[in-house]
């Protein structure tokens, strides 16, 4: 068992602390937090201008940790991500020069403006938290969490991110414009200062690690479990599916929901977490078949189908005593 109350004080307060710079949204930076917490990634898709750049610099601040950006572009190489080695004449040895992926929060600007080359590049950093240089493994920071970003409106000089790599991503998030009232208040907080500048952090990279570890031992019942992977097969099975989700995206949901749990104060997970989960990391690993494009259905749809008709089980008797 898990004091789960203070962990979750300590959350809250790291969600609280972001929205002094990040106007609304909260939503978006409580499902951000519970990627970190799952070890997991997260691919941020919407128009520019949303403030996708200023999300990630604010939490590497609050959680004390180094961050590093990267502008993909077309002409971008695979050692310009995870580093390269040079060959110094005076000792007569190589020497490892890490490049921007030694960071605890990357930010991948625009991932798919190059080619997939160099996309792949960063799939051993976020499958395995490292990079391999010359046949030399080097370990990342821990924690080490990728922020994806793509615009989705413009397609020309793109290279659309493969399945596989899709797939590394525990979620996919909209971000979405901000409200009338939302848009007034960034006004007001950005006309004279930049809030970010002020912001003291409120945890560190050392006890994000400890969040991680508490997280994989939040209750997972039997039947949370069973259910969790009929969801996945059912997205399998659907007539409109050509691909489902992947085993990978079943693990990947149950970290999420500890997570979530964890998020929310409780020290085992309940089936309206999977259900509250369900779409930020299922909806981009769903492949319709063409044909189902063509008649309009989308992977929300099928997900919507898929949650009604998987039964939700009642397992109160299974839940640990707090």
């Amino acid at each position: 068992m898990i004091s789960s109350s203070l962990e979750a004080n300590e959350l809250q307060q790291l969600i609280q602390h972001m929205q002094q710079v990040i106007v609304g949204k909260r939503r978006v930076l409580e499902l951000l937090v519970t990627a970190l917490l799952a070890e997991g990634h997260v691919l941020l898709e919407d128009v520019p201008g949303i403030g996708k750049t200023l999300i990630g610099k604010t939490l590497a601040h609050c959680i004390y940790g180094t961050f590093k950006r990267i502008q993909f572009t077309p002409d971008l190489l695979p050692s310009d991500i995870t580093g390269f080695s040079v060959f110094d004449s005076r000792t007569g040895a190589f020497s490892f020069h890490p490049g921007p992926v030694m960071a605890n929060v990357l930010l991948a600007d625009e991932i798919n403006r190059t080619v997939p080359r160099t996309q792949s590049s960063l799939l051993e950093s976020m499958g395995e938290f490292q990079v391999t240089v010359d046949n030399v493994t080097y370990p990342l920071p821990r924690p080490f969490f990728v922020i994806a970003t793509q615009n989705p409106i413009e397609m020309d000089g793109t290279f659309p991110l493969p399945e596989a790599q899709l797939d590394r991503f525990l979620m996919r998030i909209d971000l979405g414009y901000p409200t009338p009232l939302e848009e007034t208040l960034i006004l007001e907080r950005f006309q004279t200062n930049e809030p970010l500048r002020s912001l003291s952090p409120v945890t560190t990279p050392e006890r994000i690690v400890e969040l991680q570890q508490k997280r994989s031992h939040v209750y997972v019942s039997p039947s949370i479990r069973e259910y969790l992977s009929l969801l996945v097969q059912a997205t399998r099975l659907h007539p409109s599916i050509r691909y489902g989700a992947s085993p990978r995206a079943t693990l990947n949901l149950l970290k999420a929901a500890q997570a979530w749990a964890l998020l929310q104060g409780r020290s085992y997970v309940l089936p309206d977490d999977i259900q509250e989960l369900s779409g930020p990391v299922l909806l981009h690993r769903l492949i319709l078949k063409p044909e189902e494009r063509l008649r309009g259905i989308t992977p929300k749809i099928v997900l919507d189908e898929v949650l009604r008709s998987v039964p939700v089980p009642l397992p109160q008797h299974e839940y640990p005593n707090e």
